[in-house]
């Protein structure tokens, strides 16, 4: 028997399993209820620990796909040859290895504190390795081309991207209130990703537009939760753009430029809002100019260093 409880129970074929729809079924699917009990009382978990609703929606999609995958009726069913299987033949990027192999291992450690779990299956996985891509700022001719094309409204999306950093989930949530004057001018409160928020400093052309633009309320208003989509935001602003570039490239380009005008890599990252330099360090491009001054360096007769002396014996 097969039980909705949405709807009325239909005709299946006979199973000791109980299957229940958690209601959190984004593609609205139906889970064993061991499943979904676990995955429901997991993602609370997650909750507590202040992690963003994006990122959980994100683990919980990872579970239920393991669960429906395996055919198994609990987690605790979950062997390594089900779990080598389900990954198996999956055309998946590494990125999305390295998501799905950690919201396994993080269910895991949850389940076998709460003994829903003996062991943590997920350990079999082999770890990740992505490789750092090449950082591609979008050059000036692709950012002059957005902006001879881009209504007011698109235009200020991309700005906020270009001269201020902001992803595009970050632009869609940004607020007249985020905008305030501090002793330097204008900066730009904005709210990064898990919840954190950080606080841009603004040039002055920037602070001027943003108040011209917007005179209260969200910058750019709709239907999530008031204000638009971050969806809608990426895809209106790369479609402006040449092919093979994205709005993510508007960020890469501010970066880049900030870097080098200041050469402080760790105020980059303030601005960025990584947990990481070594995640800034992804964002910026170095120069064919920067780098072919290395070599003209190298090869001069300029001493930038004094000769190493011989030490002498006493």
């Amino acid at each position: 028997m097969i039980t909705n409880r949405c709807e009325e129970p239909v005709n299946a074929p006979a199973t000791d399993a109980v299957i229940v729809d958690i209601g959190a079924m984004e593609r609205g699917r139906l889970l064993p209820e061991e499943w979904g009990d676990a995955i429901a009382a997991w993602t609370g978990w997650l909750t507590l620990r202040g992690i963003s609703e994006k990122t959980i929606r994100l683990r919980r999609q990872h579970l239920q796909m393991v669960a429906r995958r395996s055919e198994t009726l609990a987690p605790r069913e979950l062997t390594r040859p089900l779990l080598e299987s389900v990954f198996a033949g999956q055309r998946w990027s590494a990125e999305y290895r390295k998501s799905m192999r950690s919201s396994l291992v993080t269910f895991y450690e949850w389940a076998i504190a709460s003994g829903v779990a003996a062991d943590n299956v997920a350990d079999c996985l082999p770890k990740v390795k992505t490789p750092p891509p090449n950082p591609r700022p979008a050059p000036d001719h692709v950012w002059a081309q957005l902006l001879a094309h881009a209504p007011m409204r698109e235009a200020m999306m991309a700005k906020l991207a270009c001269h201020v950093g902001m992803r595009r989930d970050e632009v869609c949530r940004a607020h007249r209130d985020d905008l305030i004057e501090d002793l330097g001018g204008h900066s730009l409160i904005v709210h990064g990703k898990g919840g954190k928020q950080r606080v841009v400093p603004l040039d002055a052309d920037t602070a001027a537009q943003i108040m011209d633009f917007c005179d209260g309320g969200f910058l750019f208003p709709g239907r999530i939760d008031g204000h638009i989509s971050a969806h809608h935001v990426g895809k209106i602003i790369s479609a402006l753009m040449p092919p093979g570039w994205t709005m993510h490239k508007l960020r890469h380009r501010y970066a880049t430029r900030g870097y080098a005008g200041t050469g402080n890599l760790r105020a980059v990252q303030e601005a960025l809002g990584h947990a990481s330099v070594a995640t800034t360090q992804r964002y910026t491009a170095v120069s064919t100019r920067e780098v072919r001054a290395v070599s003209e360096a190298a090869g001069g007769k300029l001493l930038l260093f004094p000769a190493a002396v011989p030490e002498t014996g006493a």
